[in-house]
């Protein structure tokens, strides 16, 4: 029983709270202004984030004004007794966007592709002007008739006879196996 207490008073000694977080380095607050911390978030930091795979941001979206203190006092009764107004405006001071909101397609897809075509084209026509104004004619060696001449003189020549070319050779019957 005492090392349980020796151990709740040393975690309560060690944990810090969530206001102390806020306040204990002058970035996160210059970050966060006057906006309400109301969570961990899905970093621990102090940042609005719309994500559908963690809903729930570590700061209120905007700042609380007089407007939205009266809503959020208003909010602790009767959830009924709230307009529709209402309950958008608490909404909107916590989240920038819906769901549907920020999950609906962009059409980004289509700039995307777009550049990627023209990139794509462009590098073609240098291709195109690099065969026709570089590169010089082909050598003599890649010619089909070359290129007969030097599979016999390989195949004469018996070269790789285990595992090569002239393993598929037929030499009694002059023909591929």
């Amino acid at each position: 029983m005492a090392n349980l207490l020796l151990r709740r008073a040393v975690l309560d000694a060690i944990r810090v709270p969530v206001c102390a977080r806020a306040s204990s380095s002058l970035g996160e607050v210059a970050k966060i202004g006057n906006r309400e911390w109301v969570g961990y978030g899905f970093n621990g930091q102090p940042n609005y984030m719309d994500r559908p795979d963690f809903p729930l941001p570590a700061v209120r979206f905007r700042a609380d004004t007089p407007d939205v203190k009266v809503l959020r006092e208003k909010e602790k009764g009767d959830w009924r007794k709230l307009t529709l107004e209402e309950k958008k405006a608490l909404y909107r001071a916590s989240f920038c966007q819906t769901f549907a909101e920020f999950q609906a397609p962009t059409g980004e897809w289509k700039g995307v592709l777009g550049w990627s075509l023209a990139v794509a084209s462009l590098a073609v026509w240098i291709y195109m002007g690099m065969k026709l104004f570089v590169y010089g004619p082909l050598p003599e060696t890649l010619s089909d008739e070359r290129q007969k001449a030097q599979l016999k003189r390989m195949l004469d020549l018996k070269m790789n006879p285990v595992d090569g070319l002239a393993s598929k050779w037929d030499y009694e019957n002059n023909r591929w196996k």
